[in-house]
């Protein structure tokens, strides 16, 4: 997309009506936030509705297996943003995208609110995944076309953006968590995803203007048939595939992960050195590729250790922890409405931060490397208890409240400053292919993760948080020290 092409996109929306940003904002804003309430909803459960019993409402799964497939199905729902940035960029803009992934969201919570089926379950997987892989990534690209390049109010644009995210995020697994019933509680997410469609389709035309309707890089209509050709193949030959393989057990869940793994690192390898030779790419826009290199890596550790919240903390919350708390009975759901409360609540600190240094604050490499401390030592705070109490006692809810927090403050300082990022590193051909990526790194994390969830046991506790937890301050000290070098290579992006 020229930069007059999006120099008209800013000029056709309304450039004040929502806390001095954009109008536009209140509409991503709320589609976004019942999005968010519907995915963390059916998220705070779902890892528990895999390994409870039968007798309990739940599917039976083994537990270990429950976890990584929890890894997996995160991993596939960011990877599937590769496609929705494709279908946005290449055929109908990022509006369309937006919608059409919505539906297939709804379409997906109804069907595991269809009880005790594992088919249904995979159903669903099916549709969430790639319903989230179209609306996800496109709604964070059409804030970035909200505002010029240049325009300062950006970083805090995106920061109040992030807010939406974590307000549904934090309501959902509150309201979920308080149901006994695992199906009415995917319900209640299924209704939650209408009410976003609701919400963009009757207010999109008026706030939005331009935004997200321009196709970036449009097909030809020679490549299209192309295209739809091999897309119509490579459906059929998969389907033929899983028809022969699974029955004769050479398709597992096993061997699934493992696909799924190898897939979270190379599919974002293939995408950087797709985008970096395509001859659409400036001398510049290399340049800033290269920059955006170190970030991505950074990305994936902060995010291996972040998205464990649903899976090993999860399981952490429900076996290991007092649940019978200062005559409180907790949902151990609950716990997944941290992470956002303590967004929402020091978000609004971090944005007035960075507004008040102004040229002062970190850079953006900087601000990456400070997130890898914050995680690694969220980590870290788990080994007190198993320390002082060994690991076969029930600990605080206090500890995991505590690494919640933590990790938080590593997560302000990455993940609206890499939305904004993504955004100004982005080959203008790629726009949308490029916030895709962004996602990627959550892809490549849980993918990893379903692997190194495996190691996890209460005996072996301590030395799993203490080496991945040791890994990321690693990591963040050596990206601290290679920051200038990096900001060299972003070409005046700040």
């Amino acid at each position: 997309m020229s930069n007059i092409n999006r120099q008209k996109i800013v000029d056709s929306v309304p450039q004040t009506g929502f806390f001095g940003h954009p109008k536009g904002l209140s509409t991503l804003f709320f589609t976004e936030f019942w999005e968010r309430f519907s995915y963390y909803g059916m998220r705070a459960i779902l890892v528990f509705y895999m390994y409870y019993e039968v007798s309990k409402g739940g599917l039976g799964i083994d537990q270990n297996l429950a976890l990584s497939i929890m890894s997996i199905y995160g991993s596939l729902v960011y990877m599937s943003g590769i496609i929705g940035g494709w279908l946005a960029d290449r055929i109908f803009g990022s509006s369309k995208a937006v919608f059409y992934g919505g539906v297939l969201i709804m379409f997906g919570h109804i069907a595991l609110a269809v009880p005790g089926s594992v088919a249904m379950f995979f159903v669903s997987m099916v549709l969430i995944v790639l319903g989230t892989g179209m609306l996800k990534p496109n709604v964070s690209s059409a804030v970035g076309e909200l505002y010029s390049e240049k325009d300062e109010r950006r970083d805090a644009g995106f920061t109040i953006y992030y807010m939406s995210i974590n307000l549904g995020a934090f309501i959902s697994p509150l309201i979920v968590g308080s149901i006994s019933n695992f199906h009415i509680g995917f319900s209640i997410a299924a209704v939650g995803m209408f009410l976003g469609l609701v919400v963009f389709s009757v207010t999109k035309k008026k706030n939005l203007g331009l935004a997200g309707t321009m196709v970036a890089n449009p097909l030809a209509p020679a490549e299209k048939k192309k295209i739809f050709t091999i897309i119509g193949l490579a459906v059929i030959i998969l389907a033929v595939l899983c028809a022969v393989l699974i029955p004769n057990g050479l398709l597992t869940f096993a061997s699934f992960i493992n696909i799924v793994t190898f897939l979270g690192i190379l599919i974002p390898t293939i995408y950087f050195v797709v985008m970096y030779r395509s001859p659409k790419t400036t001398t510049v826009e290399r340049s800033r590729i290269i920059a955006y290199i170190p970030l991505f890596i950074a990305a994936v550790m902060f995010w291996a250790i972040q998205e464990q919240g649903s899976t090993i903390l999860a399981n952490y919350a429900d076996k290991r922890t007092q649940l019978d708390w200062m005559g409180i009975k907790i949902s151990p759901a609950w716990f997944q409405s941290l992470n956002p409360l303590f967004i929402i609540i020091f978000a609004p600190v971090f944005a007035w931060i960075w507004v008040k240094l102004g040229k002062r604050q970190p850079s953006i490499p900087q601000k990456f490397s400070l997130s890898l401390l914050f995680a690694g030592l969220s980590f870290l705070v788990i080994l007190i208890p198993a320390y002082f109490g060994g690991t076969d006692s029930l600990v605080s809810p206090l500890w995991l409240v505590l690494s919640y927090l933590i990790v938080v403050f590593g997560e302000l300082c990455l993940s609206p400053v890499g939305l904004s990022a993504t955004t100004k590193l982005a080959p203008a051909a790629f726009s949308a292919q490029t916030m895709s990526l962004w996602f990627l790194a959550s892809a490549a994390a849980q993918a990893l993760n379903a692997q190194v969830v495996k190691f996890y046991t209460p005996e072996k506790e301590m030395t799993y948080f203490g080496v991945i937890g040791g890994a990321s301050i690693a990591l963040g000290i050596i990206l601290l020290m290679l920051s200038p070098k990096i900001q060299g290579f972003m070409k005046g992006i700040k």
